[in-house]
Parts: structure tokens; C-alpha cells; sequence
């Protein structure tokens, strides 16, 4: 095999790499919130969260975008040997990365108050947003580090620093979590207001814990990062007639990858943002009271949304591998191998979409029992429920989002995105209107926007690329698998908790059994082939163990 087509057939090996560390840190960030809910309560987690929505838009539109276009500059001139020229563009991203999150921190640090209180409806969440003023700077600085290993192919140090980001953020927001609660209830005690000032110190204390993470990871990023220049330098001194862009050109050709990059992300993630404030306006307006609304929103984003963006991860995850080894082969105008990074890429993120979907619908409440250490059986468990379908279908936008990029149509998802949120602020206003659903209008709004989008991006692939979606594999084995999957696993775990009384025994057995099950599913139904499990990490021992129980011939 080629050298060309090892670095084209290892993108799936190399999504595994980032999609692991993403299940990881998900899962740790799932584990420490569930200390962190019980010490700042629902209506701090509003308060929290709404300092993560107001955090997210000006981290994206600052550098969130820097990662993938790096990532993609770099890749580019490594396949063409311009190792100096790499190392150029590593130095203006840096300077672009401390300009742009030093003006974000600024916007921060004086629009804060105005943003929290006056369009969001949640003043209390100002302690936790201006904690996160330093965190702009420091995390636009580790983004360029981490798309500059991905450009050059390699996703292990990205997915050690997100790991050591996670633990050291779940550490550092627990403690000051439980220690500013208490300092928060004496000054609204003195204030009057007790309740609301020690949840709302309690959120600040969770976000300081952001800031240590990514300080950490910086700095373990930095590390590498040094080591690895050391090798990199010596190989380009030894370059031929390097040929190397300006300065200035590096900055222009930086800004154009990033503007299309930043349209597409900052629309996309900015609905949630849009929606908290439509929604929190509304309720205010139909007579709701502000503590019952916070309650409410932090059941949605605590419980809810931190739940599916698990599984959701793993598409960004494939997304960030993909987007370098899909602008290689897109450049070099092999069509057939654009073709089958996408249908792969695709493939690999339904084959978990689904299963995922189905178990989070038919466990909702035992699973929020489990994890929050309560009865769910309500509220939260009826967002759950209903709005699992959303994994199917962030998962799929998310990925289209990344491989539209990678086949340089940046523009796509702007326009995708801007159409989709449309339609999301409309659903939401006419269901919370006409309807009076509360916060279930808000996850029917956010099902809708990811069903949009990835319509419109899967018709955007089409049209650009010729790839034509292959429908049976891809989707309705996977569903299948899934659909007896989750009927197997319903009635496991009702036997289970007759058998038992124990809801945490129940849950884990089940959700194992269900995997186990899905799998050996998806080897009789045909929905994985063997070449398909060679791909995968550990792909050959998957096979021996594959044809020795006779799932594969």
C-alpha cells in the first residue's frame, strides 16, 4: 500500500483516536456534573449553562473556527513538502489566536451584564460568565495547537489534552462549586436573597474549573509541541528550494478558511443562545415566574442536553479526522476517494447514532436515576424520551457540516445553517405560543434545527461531490439492529428490576447486554462486512472473534 493511501485509509483509525478521548471526556463531564447538579441545584445549572451560551458564541466566533482551518492549511502544505511554509503558519495562527480571543475576553469582560440581564432574562448568571473571561484567551491559544496534530495527521495529542482537560476541570469545578455555595448563601443572607446568590456562586465556582482544565491542556499541548519542532525544524532546513508565503498571504489565506468556517459554526451553535433568550422572554411574558423558568432550563440543560451531547461528540470527533484527509485526496482530484471517505465517515457515526438513540429513548428514566441518583421519572425523563431522536440527527450534521468543509465548500453550511434557524426560532415561537408546551417546545425547536440541517447538508454532499447516499447499510441495518436492540433491552431490564430492586444493577447490565446484542445484530443482518471491521481499531482481532462465534464467514 502506498504511502498516499495509508494516509487516506487512516482517517477512520484516527477519528477512533479522538472519538474515544471524546466519549471519555463526555463521560467524565457526565460523572462531574452529577456531584455538581446536587451542589448548585436546577436552577444553578440555568445559570451555569446560560454562562456556557453566552461563553460558546464568543469562543466561535473568536476561534472556535481555528482548529479546523489550521488544520487544513497545514495538511494541505504537508502533503506537498513545505515544512517550512508549515511552520510559518503555525506562527500567524498563534498571533491571529491571541488577537482574536484577547478582543473576545474584552467583549466578555464589558458586554457581560447587559447580555446576561437584559436579553437573557438570568442576571445571576454574571458571577459564572465573568469567571470565564480568561478561558477566551487560553482556549483560542490551545485550538491552534491542537488543528496543528491534526493537520499533520495525528489526533494523539488533541485527545490527551482533551482527556487531561476534562479531569482536571472535573476536580477543580466540584470543589469550587462546594466551596463558593456556602460563601454565596452568607452574601445573599446579608442581601436577602440566599437562594439565589449561593446558586449563582456555586455556577461560578463550576466554570473556574474550565479554565483550570484548558490551562492544563495547554500547557500540556505546548509540551509536545516543543518536542516535536525540534525534529520538524532540522527536516525543513533540508529542504530544496522551500518556497515560502508571506506573511501577510498566510493571514489572508487564514482569514478566508475561517470566515466560511466561522458563518457555518457560529449559526449553528448560536440557535441555542437565540432560543434561551426567545424562550425565557416568552415565558416571562405568558406569566411564568423566573425561578420556575430557571428550574426548567436547567433541567433542559443539565439533564437533557448533557446526556445526547455524548454520542454527538463522536461525530465531531470524526469530523475533525476527516476534514485533513478529505481536503488532501479533494485536492488531489480523487473523486472515487472522496467518495468513500464520506461513505465511510457516515457509516461509522450512524452505526453508533442509532443504537444510541434507541437505548437513551427506552432507558430515559432509569438512566437518569442512575446518574443523577434520584427518581427522573418526570420531567427530564419526557425530554429524554422524546428528544433522543436528536442524536441521529446532530451526529449527521455535525459530520456533514465537517466533510462539506473538507471538500472546500465552506459556504454550504453558512447558508444550511442560516435556513435551519429560521425555521427553529418559528417552530419555537409558534409551540410556545399556540401550544403553551413550556420547556418541551424548546427540545422539539432543537430536534428540528439538527433535521434541517442535515437534510440540507446531505443535499449540499450530493451536489458537490456526486456521492450518493447508500440508504440499506447505512441507515435501515443500523435502524433495525437498533429497533430489536431496544426492545431487548426494555424488557431485560423490567426483569431485571423485578429480580433485583436495584435500579443501578439493572441499568448497567441492560445498556451492556444491548451492546452486545447490537453488535451481533449488525454482523447477521449484514449491516458490517469484514473489510469494513478491518478499518476499525483492533480491527483484526474483532474479526477473529467474529468468525470463531460464526457471525462471519
Amino acid at each position: 500500500m502506498s504511502k498516499n493511501k495509508k494516509r487516506g485509509t487512516n482517517f477512520l483509525v484516527q477519528g477512533s483516536v479522538l472519538a474515544i478521548a471524546s466519549i471519555i471526556s463526555r463521560i467524565i463531564g457526565l460523572v462531574y456534573r452529577i456531584p455538581l447538579i446536587g451542589i448548585i441545584g436546577d436552577k444553578g445549572m440555568d445559570y451555569y449553562s446560560t454562562a456556557f451560551d453566552i461563553y460558546n458564541i464568543l469562543l466561535i466566533i473568536s476561534s472556535f473556527s481555528l482548529p479546523l482551518a489550521v488544520s487544513k492549511l497545514v495538511s494541505a502544505d504537508m502533503s506537498l513538502g513545505r515544512k517550512r511554509n508549515v511552520s510559518r503558519v503555525l506562527k500567524c495562527s498563534l498571533i491571529f489566536s491571541l488577537i482574536s480571543g484577547t478582543a473576545a475576553a474584552l467583549v466578555l469582560m464589558f458586554g457581560a451584564d447587559y447580555i446576561a440581564g437584559t436579553l437573557l432574562k438570568t442576571p445571576y448568571s454574571i458571577f459564572a460568565v465573568k469567571v470565564l473571561i480568561p478561558t477566551l484567551i487560553i482556549v483560542a491559544v490551545l485550538g491552534v495547537l491542537r488543528g496543528f496534530f491534526q493537520g499533520l495527521g495525528s489526533m494523539m495529542p488533541s485527545a490527551v489534552s482533551q482527556i487531561l482537560e476534562q479531569i482536571v476541570n472535573a476536580i477543580v469545578s466540584v470543589w469550587a462549586a462546594y466551596a463558593l455555595v456556602s460563601y454565596g448563601a452568607k452574601i445573599g443572607a446579608v442581601l436577602g436573597n440566599a437562594d439565589n446568590y449561593s446558586a449563582a456562586y456555586g455556577a461560578a465556582g463550576g466554570t473556574i474549573g474550565t479554565g483550570a482544565g484548558a490551562l492544563i491542556a495547554l500547557l500540556f499541548s505546548g509540551f509536545v509541541l516543543f518536542a516535536y519542532m525540534k525534529v520538524h525544524n532540522r527536516q525543513a532546513k533540508r529542504e530544496k528550494n522551500p518556497k515560502v508565503d508571506s506573511y501577510q498571504y498566510i493571514f489572508k489565506i487564514l482569514i478566508i478558511t475561517i470566515l466560511p468556517i466561522l458563518l457555518s459554526t457560529t449559526i449553528y451553535n448560536c440557535n441555542g443562545l437565540i432560543d434561551r433568550g426567545i424562550f425565557k422572554n416568552i415565558a416571562h411574558y405568558q406569566g411564568y415566574g423566573a425561578n420556575e423558568v430557571s428550574e426548567w432550563y436547567g433541567i433542559y440543560s443539565g439533564k437533557f442536553k448533557t446526556l445526547v451531547n455524548v454520542p454527538i461528540s463522536i461525530a465531531a470527533a470524526i469530523a475533525s479526522s476527516c476534514v485533513p484527509a478529505l481536503t488532501r485526496v479533494y485536492t488531489q482530484g480523487k473523486m472515487e476517494e472522496v467518495k468513500n471517505q464520506i461513505h465511510t465517515s457516515i457509516r461509522f457515526t450512524m452505526l453508533i447514532a442509532f443504537p444510541c438513540t434507541v437505548g437513551m429513548g427506552v432507558l430515559a428514566a432509569p438512566i437518569l436515576q442512575l446518574v443523577h441518583f434520584s427518581d427522573e421519572s418526570g420531567m427530564a425523563a419526557k425530554m429524554l424520551i422524546f428528544g433522543a431522536v436528536s442524536v441521529i440527527f446532530y451526529s449527521l450534521s455535525s459530520l456533514s457540516n465537517g466533510l462539506l468543509q473538507g471538500i472546500n465548500r465552506l459556504k454550504e453550511p453558512v447558508k444550511n445553517a442560516a435556513v435551519a434557524l429560521v425555521v427553529d426560532i418559528l417552530v419555537l415561537v409558534a409551540l410556545m405560543l399556540c401550544f403553551d408546551l413550556g420547556i418541551y417546545a424548546e427540545v422539539i425547536a432543537f430536534i428540528v434545527f439538527g433535521l434541517v440541517m442535515c437534510v440540507l447538508n446531505a443535499l449540499s454532499i450530493r451536489k458537490y461531490s456526486g456521492y450518493k447516499q447508500e440508504m440499506r447499510r447505512t441507515f435501515v441495518i443500523p435502524g433495525i439492529a437498533s429497533v430489536l436492540m431496544g426492545a431487548a433491552v426494555f424488557g431485560l431490564y423490567r426483569l431485571l428490576i423485578l429480580i433485583f430492586r436495584v435500579n443501578a444493577i439493572a441499568v448497567i447490565v441492560s445498556i451492556l447486554f444491548g451492546a452486545l446484542l447490537y453488535a451481533v445484530l449488525l454482523l447477521v443482518l449484514k449491516g458490517l462486512t469484514e473489510t469494513e471491521l478491518k478499518r476499525l481499531p483492533k480491527g483484526e482481532l474483532l474479526i477473529s472473534l467474529a468468525k470463531k462465534l460464526h457471525l462471519l464467514a
